[in-house]
C-alpha cells in the first residue's frame, strides 16, 4: 500500500518505487516504510533536521532493517529521503547534548551496527540520493550496495571542519573510493559533486532530479527480475571474498559457485537459456 504524501513512479510490468513528497509534520514517523511487491522503501522523515542519524533515527532504521531481512518476500531495499538533505550524518545538538563517552561509545556502536546490517542482510540495498550526503550520510550512501543519484546532489565528509576526523565514515567511504581520494575527501571535509561520485565509485548512476524515479526504477528491474538464489549468494559472496587473499578467494568462490550450481534456479536458468525462452524463477 502507498502511504499519503507519497507517489509511485513505475516503468510497465515493473515493481513500483515510491518517490517522496516533503514532510514537515513533527507527527510523522522518523522513517516511512512502503512496501511495494518485492520492494520496500525506507524514508528518512526529519527534512527540518536534514534527516540527521539521531538516535532515535538509528534506532527506527535498525528496526526495520531487521524485519525486512528476516523476510524472502523482499528483494530490493531502497533508502531515501525527504525534504532538501538525503542526510546530513550524526545530529550535532544531540552529540553536544550528551558529551559523557558512554553516550558517544554507544552513538558510534549503534550506527556501525546498522551500517552491518545492510551490509549483511540478503537484499540488494539501494540509496536513492536527491540532496547532500554528509558523514554519516555519506557513509550511509557508500555502505548501500548500489546508490543512484540527482545530478545535483553533493557528498562530502565533512566532520574534520567541527575537528572531528569521520573515522567510522572512513570505513565505508574507503571500501568505495580510491585511497587517495578517500582520504583526501575524509582530510580536507570538501564537498564532491555527483558527476565526480560516480567517476570514484561511490554511486552507480546519476540523473536529472525529475529522472531519478526512472533511473531508480531501471536499477530496480535489473535486479528483481534476476533469480532470487543467485542474487542472494552473490551478495553474500561478493563482500565475504572481499577481505581474502586470492587463493583463499578462488577456494571460497569455487566452494559458492559448486553449491550456487546444485539449486533448481540454475537449471531452469540453463534451460530456459538453451530453449531461448523466459526463465521461471522459484527461489530455491
Amino acid at each position: 500500500m502507498t502511504m499519503p504524501n507519497s507517489t509511485t513512479v513505475a516503468a510497465p510490468n515493473s515493481t513500483p518505487v515510491s518517490t517522496p513528497t516533503p514532510i514537515d509534520n513533527a507527527d510523522q514517523p522518523l522513517v516511512i516504510k512502503e512496501h511495494n511487491d518485492q520492494v520496500v522503501t525506507l524514508t528518512l522523515n526529519q527534512p527540518k533536521q536534514f534527516n540527521a542519524l539521531s538516535v532515535d533515527v538509528l534506532a527506527a532504521l535498525q528496526t526495520e532493517l531487521d524485519t525486512i531481512a528476516a523476510d524472502s518476500g523482499v528483494r530490493v531495499v531502497v533508502i531515501q529521503a525527504n525534504g532538501k538533505a538525503f542526510c546530513a550524518g550524526h545530529n550535532l545538538k544531540e552529540m553536544r547534548a550528551n558529551p559523557d563517552r558512554a553516550f558517544q561509545d554507544a552513538l558510534f556502536d549503534q550506527c556501525s551496527q546498522m551500517m552491518l546490517t545492510i551490509n549483511r542482510m540478503p537484499q540488494v540495498v539501494i540509496a536513492k540520493v536527491q540532496g547532500i550526503a554528509t558523514a554519516a550520510g555519506c557513509q550511509l550512501v557508500a555502505a548501500c550496495d548500489l546508490a543512484v543519484a540527482a545530478d545535483s546532489a553533493k557528498f562530502a565528509t565533512s566532520g574534520i571542519n567541527v575537528g572531528l576526523f569521520c573515522s567510522t565514515p572512513a570505513v565505508a567511504v574507503s571500501r568505495n573510493l580510491s585511497r587517495k581520494k578517500a582520504f583526501e575527501m575524509l582530510i580536507t571535509g570538501e564537498f564532491i559533486d555527483a558527476q565526480e561520485a560516480m567517476q570514484q565509485g561511490l554511486i552507480n548512476r546519476i540523473a536529472p532530479a525529475e529522472q531519478l524515479g526512472a533511473t531508480l526504477q531501471n536499477l530496480v528491474d535489473a535486479i528483481v527480475s534476476k533469480s532470487p538464489v543467485a542474487v542472494t549468494t552473490g551478495k553474500q559472496m561478493f563482500y565475504q571474498q572481499l577481505d581474502m587473499s586470492l587463493p583463499d578467494a578462488y577456494d571460497f568462490a569455487r566452494e559458492v559457485m559448486v553449491e550456487n550450481m546444485m539449486a533448481d534456479d540454475v537449471a531452469e536458468g540453463i534451460d530456459a537459456f538453451i530453449a531461448k525462452r523466459p526463465a521461471v524463477w522459484t527461489g530455491r
